[in-house]
């Protein structure tokens, strides 16, 4: 028996060794874990498509559109976009109203959880007003999207003509 305990006590180096390389290797497994679920928060917001409508020079109003993907599980509100090409950057959709479709400024965009927002020509839309130059197509405009928890994103979005919808140059049936 007395052989036996010695063999148990040469083994307990190597067992207290592994039990401690346990230890760490499931440390940095959650650390991994940790910084992955960080990384995954940060990338719940996912920008396609952006782009600006090519408008004639001198024309004073452009528009932005994309599609705003939402793949976290809770709402997330577009509450602000900011560009230097303009002086005001505004929030829009279009809506039908006494048979007439009109434009009306909103305070967010509602982005749903596992959902998308679709900012489009006779829709939600980004709206730039009071451009500060001429746009060039082809060109990067940022567009900084504010949210409601504070997040701010930088998209760069091209110029480009856009495709069928209300031309946004024609403000005749905007009302705040």
């Amino acid at each position: 028996m007395r052989r036996r305990r010695l063999r148990d006590r040469r083994q307990w180096p190597e067992q207290h060794s592994e039990s401690n390389m346990t230890k760490t290797l499931s440390f940095l497994l959650a650390m991994v874990i940790c910084m992955a679920g960080a990384a995954a928060w940060a990338a719940t917001l996912e920008v396609q498509a952006p782009m600006v409508r090519m408008v004639p020079p001198g024309q004073s109003v452009s528009a932005a559109f994309m599609v705003l993907h939402n793949h976290g599980m809770s709402e997330r509100s577009l509450v602000a976009a900011h560009s230097d090409v303009a002086d005001a950057v505004e929030l829009h959709n279009h809506i039908m109203e006494d048979g007439m479709m009109k434009m009306r400024r909103l305070d967010a965009i509602a982005i749903p959880g596992h959902g998308q927002a679709v900012l489009q020509p006779g829709g939600f839309h980004i709206m730039l007003i009071g451009l500060s130059r001429s746009l060039e197509m082809g060109e990067q405009v940022l567009i900084e999207l504010e949210f409601a928890d504070g997040e701010r994103l930088a998209v760069d979005a091209v110029v480009q003509m856009a495709g069928v919808g209300q031309d946004h140059s024609d403000h005749s049936s905007h009302g705040d």
